[in-house]
């Protein structure tokens, strides 16, 4: 069992970190596929073809395999331990986990608009949206390798500065944009 456990933990993360770059790399294309159906003719319609073909091979070749990997290693891994489901920092990365679960449908929902070229948000709402796997990525990172809940106090300020963080540099790279479109 020690031996099997290394293995499935080492796929675990290789799918974790597979699914976290599609997640990190889909709203990028999505807020580049919102930016070309505002371009004129025939740019707009040269570059959301494109889009929507590079976000459809990222989303169905390396995130959904990638998810559903993960998640069928993680399920091992607690079948191989399940003591760890006694712990309390296992239950907070838990919950993580399914909020990371539901961001990735929510991606698959706005995928699946655009395709259709049904725009529903802003470049700039899904630069904000981006940052959704980075704040989950930093909080269930933090728990697995501490094996702590930490401080709940410590945890909330920490998840909190970063997030004021993350949208400082949007704030900031909005600006840099405004005065050069091409930044």
């Amino acid at each position: 069992m020690t031996e099997l456990y290394g293995y499935i933990k080492a796929l675990h993360l290789i799918f974790v970190i597979t699914w976290f770059a599609g997640l990190f790399y889909v709203p990028r294309l999505f807020i580049n596929h919102i930016e070309a159906s505002l371009r004129p003719s025939p740019e707009k319609e040269i570059l959301t073809k494109e889009f929507k073909l590079m976000t459809k091979r990222l989303w169905y070749i390396i995130t959904w395999p990638s998810a559903i990997l993960a998640i069928v290693f993680a399920i091992w891994l607690l079948v191989l331990l399940p003591a760890w489901l006694q712990q309390p920092w296992m239950h907070v990365k838990l919950a993580f986990v399914v909020l990371l679960i539901l961001y990735h449908l929510k991606n698959h929902q706005i995928f699946k608009q655009l395709q259709r070229d049904d725009i529903r948000y802003t470049s700039n709402f899904m630069r904000i949206w981006n940052e959704g796997a980075t704040i989950i990525l930093f909080a269930v990172v933090f728990l697995v390798v501490l094996k702590s809940t930490i401080s709940w106090v410590y945890g909330v300020v920490g998840i909190i500065a970063l997030g004021v963080l993350l949208m400082l540099g949007i704030k900031l790279y909005k600006r840099i944009r405004a005065k050069n479109p091409d930044a």
